[in-house]
């Protein structure tokens, strides 16, 4: 008889989604008239820039001569790539990295999720709440949580209220945990760490032999100087976090595939007989074992990124999306909605009105307004009565959205 993993069984946040897309399909069918504007989406929607095109058809013309073919490639990512990220994401800001520290991969979902099979289930985990599901589920499906509460949290998660009276920001544990899942720029508040508040979880990280599991995936959208891009900014970082970033929303590679997770070497973690272990040599373990690279392609118009061409029309990108996110953020704080994000992230992460839940004013919006956006609860407990909006849409569209929100949800 097979038995199957019965950690999957206690899954609940993956209702989420599934949820939205069943009552918007619904309302659809009772309501086929309805042009449905959608500020829910964490997808991109311009499509990608000329130079990283240009690149990757020089790349496929590459694969179809005989004489520049390539098979396999080295799984954890070419060197030409690797070389242009540690030069103009890291050696920019100060920071130093060996080649051997960079792993390309297909994303930095797949990472985040991934990196905890280097973890023993007995580590505790600590979270920020509200919280990108990933952290929680990956953990759930290995066994390292008990079954969820009433209110979704999960027995041996340590859950960090990310709230209003906080700034949103995660504090310190009061005990001791072993993993700590942080994102700055936030998904889905939008708030970020100053370098002050960095450094306090580096020094707790290293005083509690704790590994920070760091996600900057929209570090690119910070527009702020004084806010760390890279958590290897501060100082002693380079001893306990593990750095993920991707080039999904940053260059529109959401449906192009390519990220990059920095393992410094320095980073151990121990066996119960106290010996340390590199989680670098465990980390190319992993991925030269189950991973077979990005394709070559891929990489290459990746790498046209961090040229002039590339980063003059990334810029337009972010610029682009950071503009719906200021037409949001304005429009609806003018109209006396409590609203955060939105300044170094593209999401605005909005207070529902007149007490609504994020349920109900998620059905008010699509009924009454035709417009999606995402329920603050789906990411956690603590993100009930909010809502998260995306900048990711068109120019247009997102224009019109905002009026109706304001015109069918003012305060």
């Amino acid at each position: 008889m097979t038995l199957v993993n019965e950690h999957y069984l206690k899954l609940r946040a993956g209702y989420l989604f599934p949820e939205i897309g069943r009552r918007v399909q619904a309302f659809s069918a009772a309501n086929p008239q309805a042009k449905i504007l959608r500020l829910g989406i964490g997808d991109v929607t311009r499509p990608l820039p000329p130079a990283v095109i240009k690149a990757m058809h020089r790349a496929v013309e590459e694969m179809g001569r005989e004489e520049t073919f390539r098979g396999y490639g080295p799984e954890q990512g070419y060197r030409f790539l690797i070389d242009e990220i540690i030069e103009h994401d890291y050696q920019a800001r100060g920071v130093s990295l060996d080649p051997d520290e960079v792993f390309i991969s297909d994303g930095a979902k797949c990472d985040c999720g991934n990196i905890q099979e280097l973890f023993a289930t007995e580590n505790s985990v600590a979270v920020a709440d509200p919280v990108y599901p990933v952290y929680v589920d990956t953990n759930v499906m290995a066994g390292r949580t008990g079954p969820a509460d009433d209110h979704g949290r999960y027995a041996r998660i340590y859950y960090m209220p990310c709230i209003e009276t906080n700034g949103f920001l995660p504090r310190l544990p009061e005990g001791r945990v072993d993993l700590i899942y942080l994102c700055f720029p936030n998904n889905p508040t939008g708030a970020v760490a100053e370098g002050k508040d960095l450094q306090a979880w580096v020094d707790y990280a290293r005083r509690q032999g704790a590994t920070l599991l760091y996600d900057s995936a929209y570090e690119a959208f910070i527009t702020e100087d004084r806010i760390p891009h890279s958590i290897y900014e501060i100082p002693g970082a380079k001893e306990c976090a593990i750095e993920f970033r991707s080039l999904s929303k940053t260059a529109g590679f959401t449906g192009t595939r390519c990220a990059y997770t920095v393992v410094p070497k320095a980073v151990v973690a121990h066996t119960a007989a106290k010996k340390a272990v590199s989680l670098n040599q465990l980390w190319h373990r992993r991925q030269t074992t189950k991973f077979n690279g990005v394709s070559y392609p891929v990489q290459v118009a990746a790498a046209a990124v961090y040229g002039e061409e590339g980063k003059s029309q990334v810029r337009q990108l972010i610029d682009y999306y950071m503009e719906n996110a200021r037409i949001i953020r304005n429009t609806l704080t003018l109209a006396r909605f409590s609203v955060y994000g939105g300044i170094n992230a593209p999401y605005i992460w909005l207070k529902t009105p007149r007490g609504l839940s994020s349920w109900d004013f998620f059905d008010l919006l699509l009924t009454q307004a035709h417009v999606l956006g995402t329920p603050g609860s789906g990411f956690g407990p603590s993100g009930e009565g909010y809502f998260r909006l995306s900048a990711f849409g068109h120019r247009e569209q997102t224009e019109e959205a905002v009026t109706r929100i304001c015109s069918t949800a003012s305060p």
